[in-house]
């Protein structure tokens, strides 16, 4: 166990303003997390009128001396800091806690006792702060670990106790807190009782597997059967965790949870790369869930940018945010065709006498696939491609079952052959001349052809863009556009990446010294008769948050979308079964396939245990 000290004044000015105990379950979030640094395996949270009248954290970490135990109540006094090096420390921080503040501050606005014993010690040691007011050290009966009870929460500032919420709220913001600190550290054990009542309890995992336990426990059953394992690696910078399939999606981003080096954060440029992600899959109004881990080298982290520490800055954000994105659709790209496991559960919920037509439950997925769907299933003007491409595929499909068939095998025999070989099953029907029925070797398939069909032509698109880059259009009359010159010198500076891209720009005019024009000469074909002026200031402000320009890239798959959209294979169209069966075909060998790119999913499996309980065989 390290020795605490008192820090240097050149450390103690260079840290992120006091700490500041605003409600119980910032207090709480102090405690927990200087638990987890003292190496604890188990930790046990009590509350009382939702942390106002009571809160203790029980550990079984290392303990502290008694010789340590008064020191740990004086502000700026911590172990979790190296002596010296001109406060260059706080930039190498390797623990949760480090300021040596959260004790104090505490101590100031309530009755605080802490009671702890180390490995060497015979005995445990208590010692009582009321109102910033400290007693003596006396010994104490208690096992190696430490034991903090806070009693009467802001009884010294009873102002501050008006801005409170009510007990059951209060309860909530301090079960999220512990519920992210666990995800957080899947090794540790938690428990959480309110007024007598335990509400939450994990134990601490262990084995491959421990991290998606852990998940499941907290996310729910359904997180661990929806979700990809995701993993990337570069330089210094490791990335892994879990990622919910796209048709596993929430109206809210509260399923989603980021933490770096063991800390839960909240941080703009994580959560715009996970955006960035998902775009292709979900509709602007559904969000995924997943819980992503970052492992980076402490030298290129900053910490100390707000007392709750749940803001970092990255010394390469570009970087991180480009291994999130790429990371986050290679894990999506190899769940293929997979759908989430919740969309069955819905439809078989709307079969069922006295429900409310599918409404959303349990799951995730939902109400607001009616929106998408009206806006991929329009009335076109023009007549869409047709199945040309799957014909073909179609044919040669059929003549490789025949030719595996043995000789004199019946119809039926190769049909089931084939049924347990193919994950979608064979077509048997179509219905209402919108969506194909096929039958699996364990149930049946519903596929919404038009959905269907609008993402396999997207992800062609996508590799015909990528193998043969994008085809650009002169503008007859090349458009200016006026920025700040801070600005145009960003967007300047990536013209060799932005023609890449189909994307042709230059310097207009004289330099001046506040605004500065680019001449825009080519553009992407797709997309000339765009907002370019817009899009240029969009990638202005990327560059200069993130270091690249992604308005681009993403202006052009959203329009991609909207063709793959209007070239596909509208409902109400009559399909051959060789067509259907095509198309089937080229879903199984397909990324994504499972959603369409509104979010809302391609087909519904149901099993046939499933239908056997709605008539009552099971």
């Amino acid at each position: 166990m390290a020795t605490i000290r008192r820090l240097d004044e050149q450390t103690i000015n260079r840290i992120a303003a006091g700490e500041v105990v605003e409600r119980p379950a910032s207090a709480v979030k102090e405690l927990v997390e200087n638990a987890i640094d003292a190496g604890a395996t188990q930790i046990d949270i009590s509350l009382g009128n939702g942390g106002k009248s009571l809160i203790m954290v029980e550990d079984n970490g290392c303990g502290m001396r008694a010789s340590d135990l008064a020191l740990a109540l004086e502000r700026h006094a911590t172990s979790k800091l190296p002596d010296g090096d001109g406060g260059d420390n706080l930039f190498r921080i390797k623990s949760l806690g480090f300021r040596g503040e959260a004790l104090p501050s505490i101590g100031a606005v309530s009755r605080l006792t802490i009671t702890t014993r180390d490995a060497a010690a015979s005995e445990a040691c208590t010692l009582s702060v009321a109102g910033g007011v400290m007693g003596q050290p006396a010994p104490a009966a208690g096992r190696q670990g430490t034991r903090i009870e806070v009693r009467d929460l802001f009884y010294a500032t009873p102002a501050r106790l008006k801005f409170l919420k009510s007990d059951r709220a209060e309860t909530m913001a301090v079960s999220d807190i512990v519920k992210r600190l666990a995800m957080a550290h899947a090794g540790t054990g938690f428990t959480l009782t309110s007024d007598g009542r335990r509400s939450f309890a994990v134990r601490g995992e262990t084995g491959e597997t421990r991290q998606l336990n852990r998940l499941s426990a907290i996310m729910g059953r359904a997180f661990g059967e929806n979700a990809v394992p995701v993993h990337a690696a570069r330089e210094n910078l490791q990335l892994y965790g879990f990622a919910g399939l796209p048709t596993y999606n929430h109206a809210t981003a509260q399923k989603q949870y980021l933490v770096v080096n063991g800390r839960p954060v909240r941080d703009k440029l994580l959560n715009g790369a996970v955006r960035g992600a998902y775009q292709d899959f979900l509709a602007g109004n559904r969000h995924p869930a997943l819980a992503l881990f970052i492992e980076i080298d402490p030298a290129d982290l900053d910490v100390n940018v707000h007392p709750a520490k749940t803001e970092v800055r990255f010394r390469d954000s570009g970087l991180v945010r480009g291994m999130i994105v790429g990371a986050l659709r290679a894990a999506l790209a190899e769940a293929g065709h997979r759908a989430a496991t919740t969309v069955a559960d819905q439809t078989l919920s709307a079969f069922r006498p006295g429900s409310n037509q599918g409404a959303n439950r349990g799951g995730g997925t939902g109400s607001s696939w009616q929106s998408a769907a009206a806006a991929g299933q329009r009335d076109f003007a023009t007549t869409p491609a047709d199945y040309a491409s799957l014909a073909e595929d179609a044919a040669d499909w059929l003549s490789m079952a025949s030719a595996a068939a043995p000789a004199g095998e019946n119809t039926q025999a190769m049909a089931a052959s084939a049924e347990a070989r193919l994950p979608l099953g064979l077509a048997r029907a179509q219905l209402h001349e919108t969506y194909i029925l096929a039958q699996t070797h364990d149930g049946f398939v519903i596929v919404d052809q038009h959905a269907a069909h609008e993402r396999l032509v997207y992800e062609r698109l996508k590799r015909q863009i990528a193998e043969t880059g994008i085809k650009r259009q002169i503008l007859l009359v090349p458009e200016i556009v006026e920025m700040e010159k801070f600005a145009a010198e960003q967007i300047l500076s990536r013209a060799v990446e932005l023609a890449e891209l189909g994307f042709v720009i230059e310097r207009f005019g004289p330099e001046q010294e506040i605004n500065a024009a680019i001449m825009i000469r080519e553009v992407p074909a797709m997309m000339h008769k765009g907002d370019l002026a817009g899009l240029l200031h969009d990638m202005a402000e990327e560059i200069d948050e993130l270091g690249q320009g992604l308005a681009l890239k993403e202006h052009l798959e959203e329009i991609s979308g909207t063709l793959a959209c209007h070239t596909s294979v509208r409902a109400g169209r009559r399909l051959s079964v060789e067509e259907m069966n095509a198309l089937l075909r080229d879903m199984e060998a397909t990324p994504h396939a499972g959603q369409c790119n509104h979010g809302r999913p391609t087909y519904v499996e149901l099993k046939l245990a499933d239908i056997e309980r709605l008539f009552g065989r099971r």
